[in-house]
This record gives structure tokens, C-alpha cells and sequence, in this order.
């Protein structure tokens, strides 16, 4: 089920990210911009009276050169495409703008609730100077200070109670969810139409989630059954937004959230970017199944080794993602397409493996016989025993003597021989040290 998603749009400097740090209840209480998304507070999950949700800052959202009005119109628009409920704030201080009013005829359009929210609202005499705002129509303005957290439960109180059933047909556990993330113009638009080429059985195209996301579902070759995450994404052209590196971000950010398993597309001609790496994080920091598939490889001149060099220089890039199995692949002649259902379908099961615990206990006494645990002031790091216990991403949880002693290089010693035990290609693995009672 993918989460609720809350956007707050406004002009600048009516406090959209004082507010956004409130409601994701200051664990990003960054207010001037430093580069990185969820650091430069674009999207953060947040919970109020146990219903958990994404809230995007669409102030976060730069558009470059644009004139001031389009870009307010352009965060307005992505707003309302992609949130479930949208919270406009305006700032009593200056009474209604130009621009607010801008903004207003731009949300009559949607079909999606828009609550109002007057900020700076410090003290209760203020209150009196909201009755203005009812001129933008858009209903009852909900009166709150950023500054001093006043009305803030009131408006999310009023946002959840717009948040859509959870009653949303969710896929049957034997389906393999997969999608495409990526910078813009790497080929995704271009692999998703070659992946569903008419060779493939087209199931459906279901409405994924309670936005517009479309879900395309296919049968593979062997009748295994999967389903192409969020498609609707990519097949929408031509939108300025789409561009812009945070919004490309957001919507991977949201794909993954779906996912069990994500490919993560480069671009062969341009090689690897910094962007690359941020979303190929993400991926992994959330625990999925991750392909590494480099697309246009029909355009490069290659000899003998050009595919090794890529490929180094892949495994040099993304150190963290030394699991990740690489195929390299062209939408345009659709070399090796037909391979990718079944790497999709081996890192699925890599994903849902589990490990018998006197197997893997039988792999952790090896390798602290081959490479004893460190020491600490004379006392040793004793390991009792290790058990799984959850899937995607495989979970084991190592039962020690004293947990801090377990030293990041020797938990990473012991994740890389569970790997050699049991390949776990293509799925990060989540090793967890606890004191045994």
C-alpha cells in the first residue's frame, strides 16, 4: 500500500518549510536549501494519530530561469498531480497577493482537497484578519503559526480526515513488483515500451494507487507474473517538470516505496552522474532488490574490453551496491531485453530467501574461525548464535556478548561470507547485533 502523500504549496516566504519541519516533526529542521532531496526537504514521511504519509515542499522544487508566477504555477501543478491532499499556505502578514490568487485559480481546477492555512497567526487578536482570505473560495481558512506550532493538529487533523480508503486492491504476493528509476532522458520511457513490446502478454494496465500512477501488469515467458510500477510516470511527455532533477527524483522516490525490486537505468553515452548514485541510494537505504541496467549500449563503439571498463567503473562508482547484478542493454535494438524477466525474477527469490538457522549458524562458526572476533581491552566479541528473521531485504540477527564490540568492518566481514554461502545476488542483506538475554 503506497502512503498518502500531503503537498504544501504557497508563494516563498509565507513559511511552507517551517511548516514542513513541523509536520515531519523536526527531524529535518534544515531551513536553507543544501543539495541532496530528502536533505533539501522535498519529501519526507511524517505520521499524525497513527496514519502514516509523505509530505512534499514544493518550494524545494526549482525550475531554473523561470519567471516568478511560472514557477509558483508549475509547483501548484505538480501539487496537484501528484498528492492525495494539498495544503496551501498564505501568511496573514501580507493579506492576500497577486500571486496567492494566482495560485488559487490554478487549485480550482483539481478534483483533489485543498485546505487553507493562514500562517503567522502568532497570537489570538490576529485572528480576526482571516476572514479575508475566504475571497480565494477555496472554504474555511485554518489559522496557524509555523513559529510556534499553533493550529498545526487542527490542519492535519482536517488532511487525514481526506486521505483515501485503505481498501486499495493490493497485488497478490506471488506478483514480482518492479520499476524503472533513473535520471530524466536515460531511456526509461523508451525500455518500458521495448519491455512491454508486443512479445509480451500485456495483462492490464490497473490504476496503481489512489493517484494517477498506472500499474502495467505482464505475463513473462515462463508465466511468471509481474508488474511495471507507476508507467504512468513515464509515459507522460513533454511536461517542463519532468526535467527538473528533484521532481525526477520525487517520483522515484515513490516508485521505490512500491517496489520490490528496482532497476536502476544509466545512460551508456553519458556515463555515470552524481544524480545516479543519490536515487541508486535510496533504492538501497529502503532495502530493495536492485538491477543495475545500462541502456543505448547500441551507441557506443566498442573492442573487447569496453563492456569490462563500463563495468569496473560501475563497481568503482557504486561501491555499496557490489550485489547488484549489471546488464547492459539497448531499448532501441533490444539487445538482451529478453533476459531481464528472469534476473527480475532471481533477485525476487534472492529477496524472499530464507536461511535455516543451523545452516547459517554453521557459516558464522566458519568464519570466526577464519577470522577471529575483534578484542577490546582484553575482553573478546563472543557470538551465541544468528537467526533470520524477516525477508526483503533478508534479516539476521546475531546474538553477541556486547553488541558494541561488533565493529562495522567485522559485521561487514560476516555479511560478505553469508553472501558467499548463499549468493543473495541482487538484495541488500541487513545484519542487526543484539545482547542475548
Amino acid at each position: 500500500m503506497a502512503k498518502p502523500v500531503v503537498a504544501i504549496v504557497g508563494r516563498p516566504n509565507v513559511g511552507k518549510s517551517t511548516i514542513f519541519n513541523r509536520i515531519v516533526g523536526e527531524r529535518i529542521s534544515i531551513v536553507e536549501d543544501v543539495s541532496g532531496v530528502t536533505r533539501d526537504r522535498i519529501y519526507a514521511p511524517a505520521e499524525w494519530l497513527g496514519k502514516e504519509f509523505n509530505v512534499i515542499d514544493t518550494g524545494g522544487i526549482d525550475l531554473g530561469d523561470e519567471p516568478f508566477l511560472e514557477q509558483i504555477k508549475h509547483q501548484a501543478e505538480i501539487a496537484m498531480e501528484e498528492a492525495d491532499v494539498i495544503i496551501f499556505i498564505t501568511s496573514v502578514k501580507e493579506h492576500i497577493t497577486d500571486a496567492d490568487e494566482n495560485v488559487a485559480k490554478i487549485l480550482y481546477r483539481t478534483k483533489k482537497p485543498v485546505l487553507l492555512a493562514i500562517n503567522k497567526v502568532d497570537n489570538p487578536e490576529m485572528r480576526n484578519d482571516i476572514f479575508d482570505f475566504y475571497a480565494l473560495g477555496l472554504g474555511e481558512p485554518f489559522p496557524i503559526s509555523g513559529s510556534h506550532g499553533l493550529g498545526i493538529g487542527d490542519l492535519l487533523d482536517a488532511a487525514i480526515s481526506h486521505f483515501p480508503d485503505d481498501s486499495e486492491e493490493e497485488y497478490d504476493d506471488s506478483v514480482i513488483k518492479f520499476s524503472l528509476i533513473g535520471r530524466p532522458n536515460v531511456g526509461k520511457s523508451s525500455l518500458v515500451n521495448a519491455i512491454l513490446g508486443e512479445d509480451r502478454v500485456i495483462v492490464s494496465s490497473v490504476a496503481g494507487t489512489t493517484r494517477d500512477a498506472i500499474d502495467t501488469a505482464f505475463v513473462g515467458e515462463d508465466g511468471s507474473e509481474f508488474v511495471m510500477i507507476d508507467t504512468a510516470g513515464m509515459r507522460k511527455k513533454g511536461k517542463v517538470y519532468e526535467n527538473t532533477e528533484k521532481y525526477s527524483v520525487l517520483r522515484a522516490l515513490r516508485a521505490i516505496e512500491r517496489s520490490d525490486v528496482v532497476l536502476v537505468v544509466l545512460n551508456a553515452e553519458e556515463g555515470i552522474r552524481e544524480q545516479d548514485k543519490k536515487v541508486a541510494g535510496y533504492a538501497h537505504e529502503a532495502g530493495k532488490g536492485i538491477i543495475i541496467v545500462v541502456n543505448k549500449w547500441d551507441t557506443l563503439d566498442k573492442d573487447n574490453h569496453t563492456m569490462k571498463k563500463f563495468e569496473e567503473q560501475i563497481r568503482s562508482e557504486f561501491l555499496y551496491l557490489s550485489y547488484a547484478p549489471i546488464i547492459f542493454v539497448s531499448a532501441l535494438t533490444k539487445q538482451r531485453l529478453n533476459k531481464l524477466p528472469e534476473i527480475i525474477e532471481r533477485v525476487s527469490m534472492n529477496q524472499n530467501l530464507r536461511i535455516q538457522s543451523s545452516v547459517l549458524n554453521e557459516v558464522i562458526l566458519d568464519s570466526v574461525a577464519m577470522n577471529p572476533t575483534p578484542t577490546d581491552k582484553g575482553k573478546r566479541l563472543r557470538i551465541y548464535y544468528a537467526t533470520q528473521v524477516a525477508v526483503k531485504p533478508p534479516t539476521f540477527v546475531v546474538f553477541v556478548n556486547e553488541p558494541e564490540m561488533m565493529h562495522f568492518s567485522y559485521s561487514r566481514f560476516l555479511e560478505n561470507r553469508i553472501r558467499d554461502a548463499f549468493t543473495f545476488e541482487g538484495t541488500p542483506i541487513h545484519l542487526i547485533t543484539r545482547r542475548r538475554k
